[in-house]
């Protein structure tokens, strides 16, 4: 029987960077993955395939606007979705053959099949061809992923009322694409349509998209897609989904009582991700679990047995591929004994549309719950003179501060590359600067940071320059 130091289960962005750090802490290192390709979600059918649509479809919407640089783009711009579709798998499998390069590098033994415990300190592997071995581990850490949420009444087919896994894959190019949830997922594979020809409609049944992110955010973004042409039905209820043929009829109530019936050919169900658990016999080895169906853990990431631990979408928190690296690291870490630590208020979370949203820190509601005094500084895209030398003039930069110590509390920006700018406030944040701070620092001249610098002056005594 193998015996490993550390074991991992599952080799999405958690689980492999975990690998990768135990190794090179002189961990004899394990990793178990039930796919042939290394990953999970977020390099197979998550973060990567759908930037790579994002950034294909980005190019044709551009292209249409080339005559205003003046470009003239002689003939019809055509969609080949199939090659699109086949760049996007391309991308994939290059990120995932890298992964799989680097645990050959760092010499971390890879498992191809389901990983389930047998005990605290022993898993069983089920191959694909129904074999099975068992390895024991000193240590193990679950890293097991999420799978798309649905709504009890909705059958997924996973041809015309599909979920994100689907969406990445379309067979054509919808010609009314409806959209249940306005989160991350449905938002951002709803624009690659749009921008596609799709009729794109949005049902959600909070009050605004994105809800998890400031509001001024979601109203900037709402206002932006509007004008591309999305729909949105916000504050709807969804109550029934139906297929007949190639037509899916969504039915939703708003707040009223009033029925909308919505009749596209596919419906994409982006209601979330749930903790992916299945066939891991948890009970086996005395893991608790939550009532929401997630690993239990404590602040050093370790469940109810001392020594397995989890990380990323299965345990409490926000399901990014970002969040989930940074435990990753931090149970290596603490497992050699030394001292990591986490700010999960410092996680950023980023919308890869075009304009793009990024967050980090509080938002307004959250400090106005709170209790806290603040005071509010933001800086618009279209006073800044990259921002119209490049034809992207959307959204802006708000900037939250202590009223009293002038240390920033939340960074919330929509606009062109700010899933990039914000890494700005958070090494500002993560050294607690404060908005003078920010201001005081030269921004090259001119760059879509700028906007950063503006925003903290307008936080700092009201004192932006170009604006």
């Amino acid at each position: 029987m193998s015996q490993f130091d550390v074991t991992i289960i599952g080799s999405g962005p958690g689980g492999y960077v975990s690998a990768i750090r135990c190794a090179q802490l002189g961990f004899k290192t394990a990793i178990i993955e039930k796919y042939s390709t290394l990953g999970g979600t977020c390099l197979n059918v998550g973060c990567i395939p759908s930037k790579a649509l994002l950034a294909s479809s980005h190019h044709y919407e551009e292209l249409q606007h080339f005559a205003n640089h003046g470009i003239e783009v002689a003939g019809d711009v055509k969609i080949n979705l199939a090659k699109m579709i086949e760049r996007k798998q391309a991308v994939v499998d290059q990120t995932s053959g890298g992964v799989k390069y680097l645990m050959d590098k760092n010499k971390v033994t890879v498992f191809e099949g389901v990983g389930s415990f047998e005990s605290a300190t022993s898993v069983k592997i089920t191959k694909n061809d129904g074999s099975s071995e068992v390895i024991e581990s000193k240590y193990i850490i679950i890293a097991t992923g999420s799978k798309p949420s649905t709504l009890p009444f909705i059958s997924i087919d996973k041809e015309r009322v599909i979920t994100s896994t689907e969406a990445l894959k379309l067979p054509e190019v919808p010609k009314h694409l409806v959209i249940i949830g306005g989160g991350v997922i449905g938002i951002e594979l709803g624009q690659v349509y749009l921008r596609l020809g799709a009729q794109v409609s949005v049902v959600e049944y909070l009050d605004r998209i994105i809800p998890g992110m400031d509001a001024a955010l979601s109203k900037e973004l709402t206002k932006v897609l509007k004008k591309q042409g999305m729909k949105f039905y916000t504050s709807h209820k969804v109550k029934e989904v139906t297929r007949s043929g190639e037509t899916v009829t969504v039915k939703a109530d708003d707040t009223k009582g009033n029925e909308v019936v919505l009749e596209g050919d596919y419906c994409l169900v982006a209601v979330g991700r749930r903790p992916y658990t299945e066939g891991l016999n948890a009970d086996k080895a005395g893991v608790k679990m939550t009532e929401r169906g997630q690993v239990e853990v404590n602040d050093h990431l370790q469940t109810s047995v001392s020594n397995i631990y989890a990380i990323g979408d299965v345990i409490r928190g926000a399901m990014l591929a970002h969040k989930a690296e940074e435990e990753g690291v931090l149970v290596a870490e603490y497992l050699a004994g030394q001292k990591p630590h986490i700010d999960y208020n410092l996680i950023p979370g980023v919308v890869y549309t075009w304009p793009e949203v990024a967050a980090v820190g509080k938002t307004e509601e959250q400090l106005k719950a709170e209790g806290v005094a603040y005071k509010a500084g933001s800086f618009p895209f279209k006073a800044l003179g990259r921002a119209r030398a490049g034809g992207d003039t959307d959204g802006f930069v708000k900037i939250l501060a202590d009223a009293k110590t002038d240390e920033v509390l939340g960074v919330h920006m929509i606009g062109a590359r700010c899933a990039d700018l914000i890494a700005e406030a958070v090494t500002a944040m993560e050294f607690r600067a404060s908005a003078e701070d920010i201001s005081r620092m030269s921004h090259a001249h001119p760059t879509f940071a700028e906007a950063v610098k503006e925003a903290a002056l307008a936080a700092t005594d009201n004192r932006s320059l170009h604006v």
